[in-house]
């Protein structure tokens, strides 16, 4: 492909390459701005670990606004869930092998709830879950009452918000100042990510659907791949990946595959585009509604639990503004507003550029009021960005 032919073919794919770049433009800059600190082992990893609870929410809602809704509820509901882990262990003495699954039960419980007038009522989902989001806080406040903050002693369910995976392949010859396995995982993802992409492209000729020019395909695998090197290189020079990490890169994957996959993930898909359409073609609007709204709640469950354990303790703010972070990151990502459009990895880098964007503020200095007005405009402008995108196919 001709230089000057690359310019149209990255405007036509902007929508699926815009946060990559924005991303990288992000890490640039920052990195000047705070003469090199952004780009540290040490900030980069802590950047991870404070995405970790917001990209977990941030796929279940990528699907809930893929299906045309939202959800309000979330954010509160995921500081209340950590609250009941934290209930469970301090005051239950209850191990973390039986909270754990057992919060992430009472979430789904809490989105099946949630969905019932919306899915069988026809309630929009924004009074619905605004009546969560009520309810929610205030459960919250009752849960946190006596003490306003319940310290979590609980080491087991701390390191998983602040421990990190064992290095299996320690040495001290080869490269001891790095994190082995982290660096193996990375070599493992690249190649997996490259693998996918050729035969993702494979396929679609198969079909004789469009694919990208070889040029431009070449030069995104390219640049996925050095960023992959240089997140797997920096991680590895702090500890390594932490537990957080890991389970958000489980927790996508098996969303990826759920919704890319499965029978499933295609009705996902199909009621977001057209809900009249899906109905009559045999797929039951109302069962994927509620299959979606329960899966919001068992991921705010999990995400509730990433904080309290980050923070080693439920405080009575957790949760503030969950909701906003995780609506923005799944915007961001490269979900359509119409419904039908968007990918929990979109979103997991989505999550990755709005935590950027704040870490990038905090350590320039940057007050918390302005922060406020950044990231609103930030939302406001995947808004516009996607309706202008969709304008121009």
């Amino acid at each position: 492909m001709a230089l000057k032919d690359l310019g149209p073919e990255l405007k036509k794919h902007i929508r699926d390459y815009g946060m990559l770049i924005a991303l990288a433009v992000i890490f640039i800059v920052f990195g000047i701005a705070t003469d090199g600190i952004f780009l540290s082992s040490r900030n980069i990893s802590n950047l991870m670990n404070q995405t970790g609870y917001i990209a977990v929410l941030a796929v279940g809602m990528t699907l809930i606004i893929v299906i045309r809704h939202i959800d309000l509820s979330v954010g509160y509901l995921s500081g209340f869930m950590g609250a009941v882990s934290a209930l469970l262990m301090v005051n239950l003495n209850m191990p973390v092998f039986l909270v754990v699954p057992l919060v992430m039960i009472f979430g789904a419980t809490a989105g099946f709830i949630t969905s019932l007038p919306v899915a069988k009522l026809g309630i929009p989902a924004f009074v619905a879950s605004l009546a969560g989001w009520l309810i929610y806080r205030g459960a919250l406040l009752l849960a946190t009452l006596k003490t306003g903050t319940i310290i979590i002693p609980n080491k087991s369910f701390n390191a998983i918000g602040n421990g990190f995976i064992p290095d299996i392949f320690a040495s001290e010859s080869f490269l001891p100042e790095r994190h082995k396995l982290t660096l193996f995982l990375g070599l493992i993802a690249m190649l997996w990510a490259i693998y996918g992409s050729v035969k993702a492209r494979r396929s679609k000729q198969q079909y004789g659907f469009e694919v990208l020019p070889m040029d431009l395909f070449i030069l995104k695998n390219v640049f996925i791949t050095v960023m992959l090197v240089l997140v797997t290189w920096t991680l590895a020079g702090y500890n390594g990946m932490s537990w957080t990490v890991a389970i958000v890169l489980v927790v996508v994957a098996v969303y990826n595959f759920m919704t890319k996959k499965t029978v499933i993930g295609r009705h996902i898909y199909a009621v977001g585009g057209n809900p009249e359409a899906a109905e009559l073609s045999g797929i039951s609007v109302e069962k994927i509604t509620i299959f979606v709204f329960s899966s919001m709640g068992m991921l705010a469950g999990l995400s509730g639990m990433l904080y309290a354990s980050r923070l080693q303790s439920a405080t009575i703010q957790a949760g503030t503004l969950g909701e906003l972070d995780a609506i923005a990151s799944a915007f961001i990502g490269g979900v359509s507003a119409a419904g039908g459009v968007g990918s929990v990895v979109g979103s997991l880098i989505g999550a990755i550029v709005f935590v950027s964007l704040t870490t990038g503020m905090n350590l320039m200095g940057i007050d918390i009021s302005f922060q406020y007005i950044v990231r609103g405009l930030i939302l406001v402008g995947a808004v516009v960005f996607d309706v202008a995108t969709r304008k121009v196919k």
